[in-house]
This record gives C-alpha cells, structure tokens and sequence, in this order.
C-alpha cells in the first residue's frame, strides 16, 4: 500500500507536547531541524515511514460540522501543500492543536515531528506528503565501546528505538477536497479512554470507503454473523459454522467482484438465513455510518487480512483439533450412550 524506495525527506520540525491535564506546558522550536549529515536523515526514514508499510486502510480527514476547513490538521496540510514557506509555522499550529485535543490524564507527553517527504508511494502513485508523528516512549540503550585495550560500556537514558514507532499519520497530496488519502499508525496506551485522542480528537479521521474497506467489512460481518447471530435464530453445530466461515472465503478468493445476491445464494443458501444476513448488514451500515455497496470489486489484501481471523479449528476439550477446510458432508457428529459423550466421525481416503 505505501513504499517509500524512492521517497526523499525534504524538511522536518521537531516540538515537544506536554500533557496539559498536568499542567505540563509546550515547548515549540524556532525552525526546522538542520540535518548535515546523511545518517540521520536516513534513521529518521526507517523509524517515520517503514511502520506504514503494512498499512492497509486509507483514511481521510474529517469534521463533525461536514466543513472541511473547520479540521485543523487539513488547513494546516492545505496551507503547506499550497505554499511549502509556510511549513514551520504550520508545524507550531499542528504543536498547539495536539497540546489543546492531548489532555487526558494518561496521555503522555513527548516530541512531536512534522515532516514533508517527496515522492512517498501510495496504491503505486508518488506523492508529496506531510508526515505527523509523536514519540511517547523512550528506552534505556547500552554502549559498549573499546578503550586502552580493552572495552567500556555505557549507556544512553530516555532514547527512542527507531522500530517502534508510537503515533503516526501520513497525508498524502491528493483529494484535498475529500480530506486528503490518510493512512494512520497508533499504538494505543493509556487505556481506551487516551487512546482515541490521535485518530478522533487530533485528527478526526473517517476511514475510506474503497475496495479494501468493503471487501474487509463485509467479510468482517459475516464472520459476525455465522458466529454470533445464527445461533439466535438456528440450531446449527460448530462444524456447520467453519463451513459457512470456509465457503465464504472461499467465494472471495475465487471471485473478482463481489455480488450481494450471488454471494448469499452461493454461501448462505437457507432464505431465512439470507434475510437475517442483510439485515444484520444494515444494522451495521446505520450503527457505524459505513454504507456497503450490493456490488463492488474485491481487494485481495484484504482477503489475505481476514484470512488470518477465520477460523476452521474444531476444538474438542483439550484432547483434539479438527482442521475442517473442505467438504463437511465428511464429518460427521454423534453421540455415544455407552460413554456418555460426544463423537466425530471423520472419512478420508488416504493418510498423509
């Protein structure tokens, strides 16, 4: 989604924002950092953008009130796209707008950096782009070193480890009118209640709408609803269940497009069960304000993502892990009166 093998860092702020909930204050730098070698600025590259590259929603920027221009973060990122002299100044704005949404009482302070990249890849097309990022946590780091013939070891407090970045969001160039393309990195702390403050109240993001998000939200729903709903409406064993979970994944990595009616006639089958899918979809669409399309092209990143949470694993007590990706008129369940248990009668015809 974003690569970055040809991307350049152009100019780049650094402040630092305290917690005002603890009467800790701001502190804003006069200008841009000064780069005069070519390490830093390459450390500076892996630590801001390599997270991003499994990044796989986009986003764009938000306001409540529908008028764009009212989202601080997209006036400060127009004003810079537009002019980029007025960069530093913006990066204070952007300082001053985190300080004021930042101040619940287990946010943590730290330096805030504000970046303009060149040519920074995304969905294959090189962009401008301005990247916003926040270090929270810092680590002790050990030095060891050779001295008079042997070695020394020292150690460096408070430093940042460049692989884990804690917050982050890159804003692309590109439809400005419909929030900018956003891909976000937050690796929450503080409880759920601190952990909103970067996509909700410092940048009032609202995920894109596309290929990627509607195949994810729809597998994402019907995995909810074979797992949670069915079982309000049909007497149906959990081997039923990884069926329907392997048939839909299945229809979605055979398929290009995505059909609402031929998916449920293909998968679902039952009309009643149908039914409850797409309302339970609408239920859905109206809760999160995410319209899903009838129809629409399916993304095969986002297919490879709900793969790893469908599960085909019948788990038996403690004993036995039935691995179910195939035809389930080959098991079958029973139970045994003798032992008073349940059973499984699994045919195959060869034992590898």
């Amino acid at each position: 989604m974003v690569t970055f093998f040809e991307a350049s860092l152009d100019t780049i702020s650094v402040h630092h924002v305290g917690n005002q909930a603890l009467s800790e204050m701001y502190a804003l730098s006069d200008h841009p950092l000064e780069l005069k070698d070519e390490i830093i600025p390459n450390l500076l590259m892996q630590y801001f953008l390599k997270p991003f590259e499994k990044a796989n929603e986009v986003y764009h920027l938000t306001h409540s009130s529908g008028n764009l221009s009212l989202n601080e973060v997209h006036h400060f990122a127009a004003q810079v796209f537009e002019d980029k002299a007025y960069f530093h100044s913006a990066s204070e704005g952007l300082a001053k707008h985190l300080y004021k949404v930042a101040n619940h009482p287990n946010i943590k302070g730290g330096e805030l950096y504000v970046v303009y990249f060149n040519k920074v890849q995304i969905e294959g097309n090189p962009l401008d782009a301005i990247g916003i990022f926040k270090s929270e946590n810092k680590e002790t780091y050990l030095k060891v070193y050779p001295d008079k013939g042997g070695f020394q070891v020292d150690y460096e407090e408070n430093a940042i480890n460049i692989n884990k970045l804690d917050k982050g969001v890159l804003i692309f160039n590109i439809e400005k009118e419909n929030g900018y393309k956003v891909v976000v990195i937050d690796k929450t702390n503080g409880g759920q209640e601190a952990a909103v403050y970067w996509k909700d109240q410092f940048l009032q993001l609202k995920i894109r709408n596309d290929s990627f998000n509607q195949t994810s939200n729809t597998l994402g729903i019907y995995k909810n609803f074979v797992t949670q709903k069915l079982d309000d409406e049909f007497e149906m064993s959990k081997a039923d269940k990884i069926d329907l979970l392997n048939r839909s994944m299945k229809y979605f990595k055979e398929k290009d497009t995505f059909d609402m009616d031929e998916f449920t006639g293909e998968v679902i089958g039952n009309p009643q069960a149908i039914e409850s899918f797409k309302n339970f979809k609408s239920q859905y669409e109206q809760e999160f304000d995410s319209p899903i399309s009838d129809t629409f092209e399916i993304s095969d990143n986002a297919v490879k993502k709900q793969a790893r949470v469908y599960k085909s694993v019948l788990k038996l007590d403690k004993n036995f892990h039935i691995y179910i990706h195939g035809d389930k008129e080959l098991i079958e369940k029973g139970f045994d009166d003798d032992k008073h248990m349940n059973f499984y009668k699994v045919y195959f015809k060869e034992e590898n």
